[in-house]
């Protein structure tokens, strides 16, 4: 078999002759003829020097910044040496396949130096993708695209790389669930890490995701049963985690501008038998993720993102909703499932969370999501909720991070507008669960409060379900909730005025239990009620009441400090002091009546 042509010329001149191209021509012929001997172990050696002269390019490249011309020229010519090689349909399979191994992960480095060179690269990338073996081409690319992660531009890099993986996806012939399961937790992991780049357009990495997508539909219409089911679910997992990058990739920018781009999304959604209430309410993803995962949990840490992705999905009809002109009725039939039923509801919170605690997300979501809440939440009352007899216990930790995240956000929203609206659906949300996961919640939120006016909030609520609840199961949540703020786990009273807000709060708390537990008396027995009962009573004096005198006292202030208390120091201490002493006569009442 004749070895490729190569021109050599005297005439070059000795720049030309030393040129990158030139020495790229030479190696490639030096690994035709090591083959055509016989001679594996120089093909590999030519191959490895290949790769290594290609590296000192890219690092030539790279230390050149806004380089010359000339570098560019040189990546192009030898780009196109490569290309004009593995096109020659006298190159030995063997020799493509060992360059294969090892060339891609070298040329993808050079897409980002022009828009030639993205083409070059391309073109080389679909011939090996044409003439190699699929399976392999699978791995390589697999590879070369971890590869290309930890490159100064991945991106661009990467471009080339998933356009042959898309390729190769509809190639291989056989255990196509198998092999997609590696690869499509891969393409993930690059699709986050373009979407983080900063001068990456949201369009450019949507439009790289939607390819594979496309690709593993085409994989699955050609497969049947278990198998065919098994990349469908990959697939729809494939997509919601596509939407959380999508979505966090748009930063700051108008979400509702990109409403015709993500839409594209939706057929996917119809393909793999999802619906917009099954991924609000999480069932769609737990069924997809059983039949994905299977024993294999390494599989499940591949989709980190997919329950927001899945919530997400829901918002985004919801903006298109909002944007289109034509009522989407489905969508308006979602939202009224989730308005009469309970269950799907919790279920709604439970995932809506993940929206809500993103830290990465523009607000425009987290507005969308409050507006949700609201809307799910319309005429839903705490009587209807303690009539329907349903155990709401499963989902109540899923309800209590949704809430966690409800109170950061009303502390962290930017405008008063969002902030007064997340406050409503937090009210919403607490009478949507029956009273005593209710108050058990509330407990766990002012617990893990760290902010003394965002307890104050938490404990009026508290108080706000107590005249709607009997309290008869629930006050002894009260003492532990009054006790956390006036007698602080780490010891010592709480600080003021620091904590001004939550002493107040709790103090109105106290002072509206006795009185409710006072009238309550009449119907029960005083000893029903642990509010009232003599040994708790004379530990809120001891321990509560009479320490907080003695530091609220604008002597003791003064005497502390040497100086006069300040203004503002005094409009805090003022109200706790009238609260305190209103507490300290209902509780020396109740003493006196039971001595």
């Amino acid at each position: 078999m004749a070895s490729p042509e190569v021109v050599w010329s005297s005439e070059l001149s000795d720049d030309t002759a030393s040129s990158p191209s030139r020495r790229v021509q030479e190696l490639l012929a030096l690994c035709f003829s090591s083959l055509e001997s016989g001679r594996f172990q120089e093909l590999e050696s030519s191959v490895k020097e290949l790769v290594n002269c290609l590296n000192s390019l890219s690092e030539e490249e790279n230390e050149a910044l806004d380089s010359s011309n000339e570098l560019e020229n040189d990546v192009i010519q030898v780009l196109a040496e490569i290309l004009k090689f593995v096109s020659s349909p006298q190159i030995d399979q063997a020799v493509i396949d060992a360059l294969s191994f090892e060339l891609l992960k070298v040329i993808s480095k050079f897409a980002n130096v022009s828009r030639r060179c993205l083409q070059l690269v391309d073109e080389i990338v679909d011939r090996f993708v044409e003439v190699c073996n699929p399976r392999d081409m699978l791995s390589i690319l697999c590879e070369a695209l971890d590869a290309a992660r930890s490159s100064l531009s991945p991106s661009s890099c990467s471009t080339p790389l998933l356009h042959g993986l898309s390729k190769v996806f509809t190639l291989v012939l056989r255990r196509h669930y198998e092999q997609l399961r590696v690869a499509v937790p891969i393409v993930m992991n690059v699709l986050k890490g373009m979407s983080q780049e900063t001068n990456v357009q949201v369009k450019d990495v949507f439009d790289k995701a939607l390819g594979i997508a496309v690709s593993i539909q085409d994989v699955s219409s050609k497969l049947k049963n278990e198998e065919n089911a098994k990349v469908r679910c990959l697939l729809g997992l494939y997509v919601m985690q596509i939407t959380a990058i999508i979505s966090i990739s748009i930063r700051d920018k108008v979400a509702s501008s990109y409403v015709p781009l993500v839409m594209q999304l939706e057929p996917f959604l119809t393909y793999c038998s999802l619906t917009h209430l099954g991924l609000i309410t999480g069932n769609d993803t737990e069924k997809l993720m059983s039949t994905v995962a299977g024993e294999n949990v390494d599989v499940v840490s591949s989709f980190p993102d997919i329950k927001l992705g899945a919530s997400l999905l829901f918002i985004w009809a919801k903006i298109s909703h909002e944007a289109s002109e034509v009522p989407n009725a489905a969508l308006g039939n979602d939202v009224e499932e989730l308005q009469s039923n309970p269950v799907k509801r919790w279920q709604a919170y439970g995932m809506l969370k993940y929206i809500l605690s993103s830290g990465d997300l523009p607000w425009e979501f987290q507005r969308h999501t409050i507006e949700l809440l609201l809307d799910v939440t319309k005429g839903v009352t705490s009587s209807q909720c303690n009539n329907e007899q349903i155990d709401c216990s499963d989902y109540t930790p899923s309800i209590y991070a949704a809430l966690q995240a409800v109170t950061l956000l009303m502390m962290s929203a930017p405008d008063a507008g969002l902030r007064k609206k997340t406050f409503e659906a937090l009210k919403r949300v607490l009478s949507d669960i029956p009273a005593s996961e209710r108050f058990d919640i509330l407990r766990a939120l002012v617990t893990n409060s760290q902010s003394p006016s965002m307890t104050a909030i938490l404990l009026g609520l508290v108080k706000d379900n107590m005249s709607k609840s009997s309290l008869q199961a629930t006050d002894m949540h009260i003492i532990e909730l009054v006790e956390l703020v006036l007698k602080p786990s780490q010891g010592g009273p709480p600080l003021l005025p620091d904590q001004g807000d939550a002493v107040l709060a709790a103090l109105n708390l106290y002072r509206f239990a006795l009185l409710f537990e006072s009238r309550a008396g009449k119907e029960r027995s005083r000893g029903d009620s642990e509010v009232l009962s003599k040994k708790n009573l004379e530990k809120a004096y001891k321990e509560w009441l009479l320490p907080l005198r003695t530091i609220v006292s604008a002597e003791n202030l003064k005497e502390e400090h040497g100086q006069e208390p300040s203004l503002d120091t005094l409009c805090v201490l003022n109200p706790i002091e009238m609260a305190l002493h209103h507490c300290i006569e209902l509780v020396e009442e109740q003493l006196k009546s039971q001595s």
